[in-house]
Parts: structure tokens; sequence; C-alpha cells
């Protein structure tokens, strides 16, 4: 983790302002989701980016039952469903 120099104090609401060059850096702006991560002893925020539940790809996403799944992922879903089809009739 690279550390920027920069420190904020947290607000009476819990809240903390990201400063204008790091926003700028991430392509941050106003109502963007951001994520909230904790990693030990450390807060990571990270820029929200809807991805496939299984593979992480954030490309070519479908939503099935309120999941996101990719194209590739979905295809080899119905892979396996036609695999155990056969499987069945054998």
């Amino acid at each position: 983790m690279k550390s920027t120099g920069i420190i904020r104090r947290v607000d009476e609401l819990g809240r903390v302002v990201i400063p204008i060059e790091i926003r700028n850096q991430f392509n941050i702006v106003e109502k963007d989701p951001i994520e909230i991560y904790v990693e030990g002893s450390s807060i990571i925020l990270k820029k929200f980016e809807p991805n496939c539940i299984f593979c992480g790809n954030t490309k070519n996403l479908l939503n099935f039952h309120d999941k996101l799944i990719c194209k590739n992922c979905s295809k080899k879903i119905g892979q396996l469903e036609e695999n155990q089809e056969n499987e069945v009739k054998e």
C-alpha cells in the first residue's frame, strides 16, 4: 500500500472527504458508488464496478435473479446443464 501523505479527520457523521487529486486519479465523481473493504487493520475504499459473481469480469454482464453473470460464465453454466442432461440419459 502506498502512502499519499494526506490526512483527513472523520466528521461528526462519520464522513471523510476524499481529496480531489485522488478522486481525479481514480475518475470518481459525485454520486459514484464506493465499496468498502476491511483487510486486517486497514480500511480500503474502491470505486464500485459491477462484476460477474463467478469470475469477476466487468464486461458483457447479464442480470440473472438480481445477480450479475458475464456471458462466458452464462455459457459455461448452460454447458453444465447440457452435460448433466446427457449423463442422466446414459
